[in-house]
């Protein structure tokens, strides 16, 4: 019971962030200074020519989290739509072996729905899969590649049988992962 009430506090506070302006332009820096902008400028310090790179979410309610992120950056509200498809598996498959790394068979990655984001730049959540999450709309594929877009909504993916369980058709992804 106490886990249904922290999802849904914690759900409840990321559509109350929803809708957030994203003014970041790498060429002017003052822009990267608000907090949405947090990760855009994060991603200008890394090395050029990387596809993607992994970081520890710095958010104290989920001590145990790391994101994905690509070095690229799109116009306005980034989105995963706007990466081109190799650099996207990339990110896929990028977030996808780090958490296998640390969490073995019970690793999950979430994208959750972009009206939702509380930061412009593109990430995945890495964490562990929360025992018997699983439910909802899901299709069943391969490789990183074959993800599909998540359009207006988000979506989470773990592992069955070596295959990819894709959930689609959902809005705050994370809160199927562990802190």
């Amino acid at each position: 019971m106490r886990i249904v009430a922290l999802l849904a506090l914690f759900a409840f506070s990321a559509v109350s962030r929803a809708q957030i302006a994203c003014r970041c332009d790498p060429k002017i820096p003052e822009t990267m200074k608000e907090r949405q902008c947090g990760l855009c400028e994060i991603a200008e310090q890394q090395p050029l020519g990387i596809l993607f790179f992994t970081i520890r979410d710095n958010s104290l309610r989920k001590p145990d989290r790391m994101l994905a992120l690509p070095r690229q950056h799109s116009p306005g509200m980034h989105q995963i739509s706007a990466l081109p498809a190799e650099v996207r598996a990339a990110l896929w498959g990028a977030a996808i072996a780090k958490s296998k790394e640390l969490w073995g068979d019970r690793w999950g990655v979430a994208y959750n729905a972009e009206k939702l984001h509380s930061q412009c730049h593109v990430h995945i959540h890495i964490g562990r899969l929360i025992d018997g999450v699983e439910a909802g709309d899901l299709i069943v594929v391969n490789s990183p590649e074959e993800i599909p877009l998540p359009g207006d909504d988000g979506l989470w993916i773990h592992g069955v049988n070596g295959k990819f369980h894709v959930h689609i058709h959902e809005q705050v992804t994370e809160t199927v992962l562990w802190q």
